[in-house]
């Protein structure tokens, strides 16, 4: 499982033209499920996200994580990020989780995050697990950081 994290200052989804989801400052999460990953996997990476110190504390430092921060999650299932691209210019998508799997383990990475900023108010949004999404975001920073389960 890898979740590509990136610091926002908004984000948004739209399908089909439609606005689906949308954030003001926090983190976009892109989610690629692979083989292999578990119920384990999804929640060690949603403990990680949730603290992940990535914001600006008083001095400057990225002290403060989404919670300290009061910002707000935007998941966006992303299965390209489960392909193997060590080699040639096409990617494989062999390691990627069957769909079935995915979306499974995908709804369980929704819930352990909210369960786990349920009592903040920290909002977590989402786009749509296999639909074709138009994602825009404004990265602050730029901050971003790949975090994988291995």
């Amino acid at each position: 499982m890898r979740v590509l994290l990136q610091r926002v200052s908004a984000a948004s989804v739209h399908i089909g033209g439609q606005p689906v989801s949308e954030i003001g400052p926090g983190l976009l999460l892109f989610v690629g499920i692979a083989q292999g990953d578990s119920m384990d996997t999804v929640a060690r990476l949603a403990e990680r996200v949730v603290g992940y110190r990535v914001f600006a504390d008083s001095e400057g430092k990225m002290n403060l994580d989404v919670r300290d921060a009061g910002g707000e999650l935007l998941v966006v299932s992303q299965f390209t990020l489960a392909a193997d691209t060590r080699r040639g210019r096409r990617p494989g998508f062999g390691p990627a989780a069957a769909p079935e799997n995915a979306k499974v383990l995908y709804q369980a990475f929704l819930s352990a995050l909210t369960s786990a900023l349920d009592e903040t108010g920290v909002p977590v949004r989402s786009g749509v697990f296999a639909a074709d999404m138009q994602v825009q975001l404004i990265n602050d920073g730029p901050v971003t950081f790949l975090l994988e389960s291995t």
